[in-house]
């Protein structure tokens, strides 16, 4: 059911407690239809954010998102997932469910073969025919269509009024550096969202200032470290969106063991980052609570001074949001690109952020207290 006008209340007194909201959208391909979803729940339930940051396709739903103003941000991000899931537009009904593994390998086989409408497409001839150092011998896609995309569906020049902050990660293939475009920091144009999501070996490296750059999710899938690492000491809402689940169940046969793998893989550096910057925070409170019992004469000391003004904490909620396995889903889910599919994502993604924002500990969150607390309330 859509938000009502007490959940928006909600959602807005709970909004009032912080000073930042931010959007954190993992990659995943395919995949991403679920963020769009959760984007869709988020503006049905009057939620407002300041700054929007993703690696891969989170990078490229994060530039629809900052890149519109918020009253057509859910009908480009509609756009542009049925553009790419036109090339298997057919939903079938329900009667055909046990039919839908074998039409989703259909459909990603297929977007292995022929590529992906308005998003990428094979090299002809294949890179194994160009010479060595050319641009076609690094990838199995050309991706240019996907910027004629971006330049289509997202105003550059919005995104770079900096009324959102708007951040995405990528990789120096040269140093292996990761490195975030800022629009706080640079002019974001359509390459930065490419360099983003140039995974390889589908995709190319994107050249930027003369360095060429892969997806930044080869050194973390998940923007969360760069945001925690760069916001101010306040209080902070994160709305964070996992597209691969750390928690699954035991496979039962090779594709399951092939997806758990991915999950596992994907997933894992989301959960090192969250859980040492827990336990950075837990220790920074404590060592507050220490050199507050120290006599007065210390207190005065410059090295504890120095200690103390490193300690202000504000307050920090994540928010999980986190895309769990389907009974349809496969190891190919991230290039499976149907319609169904990516409609089943985006309702899922939706109506997780209504459970979210539905359940009772949403609203106690923001009133916890300093450090960083953690919270998963879709399951």
């Amino acid at each position: 059911m859509p938000a009502s006008k007490s959940v928006r209340a909600k959602v807005a007194e709970m909004q009032d407690e912080y000073d930042h909201s931010i959007l954190v959208l993992q990659g995943g391909g395919a995949l991403g239809a679920y963020q769009a979803g959760v984007y869709d729940g988020l503006a049905e339930c009057g939620m407002k954010l300041d700054w929007v940051t993703g690696v891969s396709i989170g990078a490229v739903n994060a530039a629809l998102i900052a890149g519109n103003p918020p009253a057509r941000r859910v009908e480009r991000l509609a756009e542009f997932w049925d553009l790419v899931s036109s090339a298997s537009p057919m939903i079938p009904p329900a009667s055909f469910d046990l039919m839908r593994p074998l039409l989703n390998r259909f459909s990603a086989n297929a977007s292995a073969t022929f590529g992906v409408p308005a998003f990428f497409a094979p090299r002809m001839p294949p890179p194994y025919l160009a010479p060595d150092g050319s641009i076609d011998a690094l990838s199995l896609y050309d991706t240019e269509v996907l910027r004629t995309t971006l330049e289509r569906l997202v105003d550059f020049d919005l995104i770079n009024s900096k009324q959102v902050r708007f951040s995405v990660g990528a990789v120096n293939v040269r140093t292996g550096n990761s490195i975030y475009f800022d629009n706080r920091k640079i002019r974001i144009e359509p390459e930065h969202v490419m360099a983003s999501g140039a995974l390889p070996p589908g995709f190319p490296p994107v050249m930027i200032g003369g360095e060429p750059y892969w997806d930044g999710g080869l050194v973390s899938n998940t923007p969360l470290f760069y945001v925690l690492d760069d916001a101010p000491r306040m209080t902070t809402l994160i709305m964070q969106v996992d597209l691969f689940s750390a928690v699954g169940d035991m496979p039962r046969n090779l594709d399951q063991v092939l997806e758990r793998a991915k999950d596992i893989q994907y997933s894992s550096k989301t959960r090192f980052n969250t859980r040492s910057v827990k336990e950075i925070d837990d220790l920074r409170l404590a060592l507050r609570r220490v050199l507050g019992r120290l006599p007065k004469a210390l207190q005065r000391d410059a090295d504890v001074q120095l200690l103390k003004r490193g300690l202000d904490v504000g307050h920090v909620t994540i928010v999980h949001l986190i895309n769990r396995r389907n009974a349809h889903s496969s190891q190919a889910k991230d290039y499976e690109f149907s319609r169904a599919t990516v409609r089943d994502l985006w309702a899922s993604g939706r109506d997780d952020v209504r459970r979210t924002v539905n359940h009772p500990e949403m609203l106690r969150a923001s009133q916890a207290g300093d450090g960083m607390r953690v919270y998963d309330l879709a399951r």
